[in-house]
């Protein structure tokens, strides 16, 4: 377990020097990717392709193990519905991404240039993820309390 973190870091350096290199960091690069009517520029096209043959790989390497190469438990997504949850999350996440060219992973990144924006864009989005584990609780919370009845 004592390779875990700097494993873990050193994944994680690879996948933002990856983001930045392709230019997944820059909201103009991922804007003009969107913007299919106008100045359309095709090369994420090209890093989503490559993203999808890596995880296609890594999925299968993954299938039917229980233990990660650095001995921690896989918890591989459970093959569910689709359900109005997940459109509203991931228009939402789509709108997002789109409006600010940016998602959670290079945003992460992007706090390595101390650019302001993405300081703000950073706290903005820890924020709303705070809020949305919120969520339940606050559901709990307004919920009428149960009346007990004597009998």
């Amino acid at each position: 377990m004592k390779t875990r973190i700097p494993l873990s870091f050193l994944i994680g350096l690879i996948f933002g020097v990856g983001l930045v290199v392709s230019g997944m960091n820059l909201p103009s690069k991922v804007q003009g990717f969107l913007d299919i009517a106008g100045l359309w520029d095709p090369s994420l096209a090209f890093v989503m392709i490559g993203a999808i043959g890596v995880a296609t790989l890594a999925f299968r390497l993954a299938a039917g193990r229980r233990i990660s190469f650095i001995g921690e438990p896989i918890q591989q997504p459970a093959a569910g519905r689709v359900d109005a949850r997940l459109v509203v999350g991931a228009a939402i996440f789509g709108v997002g991404w789109g409006l600010s060219g940016v998602c959670p992973g290079p945003a992460t990144v992007n706090l390595a240039f101390l650019d302001p924006k993405a300081v703000v864009f950073f706290v903005a989005m820890v924020l709303g993820m705070a809020i949305e584990r919120m969520g339940p609780l606050l559901k709990r919370a307004s919920a009428p309390a149960a009346v007990e009845q004597d009998s």
